[in-house]
């Protein structure tokens, strides 16, 4: 639905079939709200159309006797065209005023019309309404377009929940499912609630959460999100979360609330409009009254009155205060369909602005999968990788999980003890085995090769019976575009990529050698990249930051960056909460579409208030000089409108890097 906002009554808004938005500073809002296309169906304004149109043939190309020269036929052919299209902007304006809004833009169009009644000149009368009324409906096709994408979102919530209750399965609503309950999907039906995947395995089409068409596995112990749908076979999940707190219905708010955060651009507009209104409607008052003065008994009111009409119609800020906020939805829902979710327009018009990205290195522009890379040992290899699983078993370590599912083992440990930040021990067989880093050999005064200190990635090594017997290296894989995501930032303006990382520097630096990251910095806690980001933006005020991170363990650096982005958000609460833009898939080269859409946002919006702009400046000064009349006012106010909305439009059919 169009809404009208009390401070420009053009500035349109997207609504949801949901529970309202939470407030926001710059979300006070008037209860009233009217939508063009309700108000004017298609057969009414094609009524008007046609009695314009014939009206315009008789009088200017047939030249009709019968309908130029009976004065009282014209008036009310026109007027019958008019009543359809103006009463409703003439009704508008009256509920505004008994809400003390005299300054809008329907009281002025009301105003400028009906005096244009009152001076015969009934055929621009008609049109200035009739080029209005199909301008919203323009607009209110463009608005629906715009949040399309985002609207898709809704369709995707399940309906019903088939939860397994009194030893049957039942189907219920979603929102009746409590946590623990076990619940079935069938092939082809949407997951209903987040839960762990009870069955085996299964495969899911995310397409509608992340914009990925390639179908998702996911393993039994996972957790799977509402609106998945089930591919290949029945599974059950086991619910871990309320309808209301899953991942789905925490997005569907966010998208919810993107609409009431205004970009300072839009902001700007809205006061613009709001101050410039009452001015030019005095002016128009000075501009029908105050020539008397100097004219004397050569001044004629109809003349002055005409050009202050004129005046009235070219001032109204409609273009402005339509095209502009319809930009930023058009780039809101071009970022939805391409798997990205802004919390508002202010930070769509941030991310055309980035000069400085800094990026975490784990699950951001890695896997963050750890995987065995290399197996060095004296022992025969299938032999030394058992014994290591075997130990490995007792930990949740990443890396400990990542040797076990490299190499399953029916050994069985005994004895396993961990030691605090070194590694673990254990017996296998009457033999002591060690696993961990090297200072868990040093601490056992146990020597091991040089070239094992020389190693970049993360590094187990063992020994058993107090004598060294090898290595094991994982590595976490760098993901595929991530040196296509750190081009294209620097392709999209972006002038200095900085990787800060919890990881030992030297792993750090090499991700950033083979990425082409401009900086990297490795071995930090949490607050370490606080403080580089504070020294960062304290070295660089004039530059805008962004932080990319996974939302959780940064949740202090996506708060203090100008922008917050999180990537691959879509299953974390805190990313959702934290982050300002949600990547929704894993690809750090997203980061670079996000600021092409911001970009191409922003060079829409500025053309449309450049374009309105201009042609209203020189329509008004012809106006006051009686050289345009008001089919140039028509053009100047609906027409420039038009342009400017499908302008706007044109975003929904970009292609973005």
């Amino acid at each position: 639905m169009i809404h009208q906002d009390k401070d420009s009554c053009c500035n349109s808004k997207l609504e949801f079939n949901k529970k309202p938005a939470h407030n926001h500073e710059d979300h006070s809002h008037d209860d009233h709200d009217h939508n063009h296309g309700e108000m004017n169906s298609k057969y009414t304004i094609g009524f008007s159309i046609l009695l314009f149109f014939l009206g315009v043939l008789f009088a200017n190309v047939l030249k009709a006797d019968w309908f130029i020269n009976n004065p009282t036929l014209r008036v009310l052919w026109y007027l019958a065209a008019y009543v359809p299209v103006g009463f409703p902007v003439l009704k508008e304006a009256f509920s505004l005023m008994l809400k003390k809004d005299f300054f809008n833009e329907f009281s002025l169009m009301g105003i400028a019309t009906l005096g244009a009644f009152a001076i015969g000149e009934y055929p621009e009368a008609v049109a200035v309404m009739l080029f209005y009324t199909i301008g919203e409906m323009f607009q209110e096709s463009a608005v629906n377009k715009a949040k399309g994408n985002i609207k898709a979102l809704l369709d995707i919530r399940p309906n019903e929940a088939n939860v397994f209750r009194n030893n049957a399965f039942t189907i219920v609503n979603p929102e009746e499912v409590q946590i623990g309950e076990r619940i079935q999907v069938k092939v082809g039906e949407k997951i209903p609630l987040d839960g762990a995947l009870l069955s085996d395995k299964g495969s899911f089409n995310t397409s509608a959460l992340t914009g990925e068409s390639k179908p998702s596995s996911y393993k039994k112990g996972e957790t799977v999100l509402t609106g998945m749908i089930n591919l290949e076979q029945v599974i059950e999940i086991r619910t871990t979360k309320l309808y209301q707190d899953s991942s789905l219905a925490k997005i569907l708010e966010m998208v919810q609330e993107a609409s009431t955060r205004k970009a300072p651009t839009e902001l700007y507009i809205r006061k613009f409009a709001k101050v410039y209104t009452p001015i030019v409607f005095f002016l128009a008052v000075l501009l029908t009254f105050v020539p008397y003065l100097f004219l004397g008994e050569a001044y004629v009111f109809t003349q002055w009155l005409e050009r202050a009409l004129v005046f009235l119609v070219i001032s109204c800020p409609c273009a402005l205060v339509i095209s502009v906020p319809l930009g930023y939805f058009g780039g809101i829902g071009a970022a939805s369909r391409n798997g990205i979710l802004f919390k508002g327009s202010n930070f769509l018009e941030l991310m055309a602005k980035l000069d400085i990205v800094v990026m975490d290195k784990t699950g951001t522009l890695t896997e963050g999968v750890f995987k065995v890379q290399k197996v060095e040992t004296t022992l025969p290899q299938e032999q030394f990788v058992q014994l290591v699983a075997a130990i490995e078993k007792q930990s949740t370590h990443p890396i400990a999980k990542a040797i076990v599912e490299a190499y399953p083992t029916s050994l069985v440990a005994e004895k396993v003890r961990e030691i605090s930040g070194k590694g673990l021990a254990g017996v296998i067989d009457n033999q002591e085995i060690l696993v961990g880093n090297t200072a868990l050999l040093t601490q056992h005064s146990i020597a091991y090769p040089d070239e094992v200190n020389e190693i970049v990635e993360s590094i187990v090594v063992v020994a058993i019976d107090n004598q060294y017997a090898g290595y094991i290296t994982i590595a976490d894989q760098i993901k595929e575009d991530s040196k296509d995501a750190i081009r294209l930032m620097r392709s999209m303006g972006v002038q200095k990529t900085i990787m800060l990382s919890g990881d030992k520097d030297t792993i750090t630096q090499k991700v950033a050698q083979e990425t082409g990251i401009d900086f990297a910095l490795g071995g930090l806690l949490p607050e370490g990249k606080v403080e580089q980001v504070e020294r960062l933006k304290k070295e660089n005020p004039t530059s805008s930051l962004a932080f990319v991170g996974d939302g959780i363990n940064d949740a202090p650096v996506l708060a203090l960056s100008d922008v917050g982005i999180a990537m691959g958000g879509l299953g974390s609460d805190a990313a959702i909460e934290t982050a300002d833009v949600v990547i929704q898939t894993d690809q750090p080269s997203k980061i670079a579409t996000a600021i092409h859409i911001g970009k191409e946002t922003r060079k829409i919006v500025i053309q449309n208030i450049t374009l309105a702009l201009v042609v209203k400046i020189i329509v008004l000064i012809l106006g006051a000089g009686g050289i345009a009349t008001m089919w140039e006012a028509v053009f100047a106010d609906v027409g420039v409108a038009l342009l400017a909305i499908l302008n706007a439009v044109r975003i929904q059919k970009m292609k973005f890097i």
